[in-house]
């Protein structure tokens, strides 16, 4: 089959539409397949590219897409090649799947390993993210990557990514409540999840230090006799530097200074274990304009200056308590002097653990996005305002938008009557699509 655009989007359609993913349907029989068996049998049949070049591998909860984006960007700069896969994405599936210096894999690339392999995507029935798995570790293998940044898709014990043989190093930034139906109800089992990538022979790191998850990773490193070490406890090379790197670095939030302690600690191991190489005036390039070597968006984005627009995928307790802390910072530092938000989250999202993080001074539009997975906003509406009520709260200020489109303008124009001289900031979040389609309304 001849590539051309229209064919490719055909193709890419008929797959994916076979295979959804679980950012778009969630988790179901299709788009969700825990264990490895399918996985290994896909790799084999590809020749095993999984085995053709070193990796880094990371979960975690919350910090993963930033940590891996951060690791790449540095290795890049020290003059490595490397593979990073991450996700999710925002517009187009080929954003999970790079290589710097460089970019997303091509759609030439793409077109011609889904039309080879559309046959055996739909007799072994693979899941949306066994397929970009394979297609990423493949073109990673054909490439040549000196280093591929690998990022799990969820857990890591039974994630596809876990056919990885053991990696230059193992990387678990943090442990939270999230997708508990599927990792455990408690923070330790959900550990035990993460804790499945540690290997023998690769060193582990964990970024944050927590009394009920560290005996889990503990115990898993000496039953694997592999060295385990907290970035939390440490003071990593280029640590005495943290406040210029941190004000200067294109991914700004809170939580940033965690990942950077994270991310300064793993290139240390690199250095002591494996060798590799980061000068330190690179090193420092590298933090700095991650964002924008390896292409990532949605991480405390500045869409506008005029109103001022922020927007972060963030979408757990976990992750909003730092972004809603930090807006609740602005405004006490006089930075800003209205907030509005524009907010949406999936059905599936334990919206009662967010509510009470959410600043009582804001004004609030809600929205679902276009997926039928997104809680209806007149119901996000409806919890908030009865949440206020028990809470004593004023509620008086949020709406409920037909779209995020509508959510984003009656933000913008809120935020244009306000007297001259005011600075208004509006945040956009709660979701991967909130942001996806926010994204599109704002020039790059």
């Amino acid at each position: 089959m001849e590539f051309n655009q229209k064919v490719y989007d055909g193709v890419v359609e008929a797959v994916f539409r076979r295979s959804p993913s679980v950012q778009q349907v969630g988790f179901d029989g299709k788009s969700y397949k825990p264990g490895l068996a399918h996985m290994e049998a896909f790799d084999a049949a590809l020749g095993h590219p999984s085995r053709a070049f070193r990796a880094i591998h990371v979960a975690g909860t919350n910090g993963k897409g930033s940590v891996c984006h951060l690791l790449a960007s540095v290795l890049s700069a020290a003059g490595y090649k490397v593979g990073l896969y991450s996700s999710p994405h925002l517009s187009d599936f080929r954003e999970r799947i790079k290589v710097l210096p460089g970019g997303m894999v091509p759609k030439t690339y793409a077109f011609d390993f889904l039309t080879r392999w559309e046959a055996y995507f739909s007799e072994q029935q693979l899941s949306f993210f066994e397929i970009t798995t394979g297609l990423a570790f493949r073109w990673f293998a054909d490439e040549g990557v000196d280093i591929a940044v690998i990022e799990t898709g969820l857990g890591g014990l039974l994630d596809s990514t876990n056919i990885l043989p053991p990696p230059l190093l193992t990387l678990v930034t943090n442990i939270g409540f999230d997708h508990m139906a599927l990792l455990g109800a408690t923070l330790p089992e959900i550990a035990a999840q993460k804790a499945g990538i540690f290997k023998a022979g690769a060193p582990a790191l964990v970024g944050e230090s927590c009394s009920e998850t560290d005996p889990v990773f503990a115990e898993k490193a000496q039953m694997l006799g592999t060295s385990l070490v907290f970035a939390d406890t440490l003071r990593p090379s280029l640590w005495h530097r943290k406040a210029e790197i941190l004000r200067k670095m294109d991914l700004q939030a809170d939580c940033q200074e965690k990942n950077l302690r994270t991310v300064l600690a793993a290139l240390d191991i690199l250095r002591d274990s494996a060798g590799i190489r980061t000068d330190a005036a690179l090193t420092v390039e590298g933090l700095i304009h991650a964002a924008a070597r390896t292409g990532l968006r949605g991480r405390w984005e500045k869409l506008s200056d005029r109103p001022w627009v922020i927007c972060d995928i963030g979408h757990n307790a976990h992750a909003l308590r730092y972004n809603f802390d930090k807006l609740r910072h602005l405004l006490a530092e006089g930075k800003a002097d209205a907030l509005l938000i524009v907010y949406g989250i999936m059905a599936d999202k334990d919206l009662d653990a967010i509510l009470p993080l959410m600043p009582s001074e804001a004004t609030y539009f809600f929205a679902a996005p276009d997926t039928p997975r997104a809680l209806p906003a007149e119901q996000i509406l409806s919890r908030y305002q009865a949440f206020c009520t028990a809470q004593g709260r004023s509620a008086v200020r949020c709406y409920a938008a037909p779209s995020v489109r509508e959510a984003v303008r009656m933000a913008a124009a809120m935020a244009k009557t306000l007297p001259a001289g005011r600075c208004p900031l509006i945040y956009i979040g709660g979701s991967t699509f909130v942001v996806s389609e926010a994204l599109t309304l704002f020039r790059r």
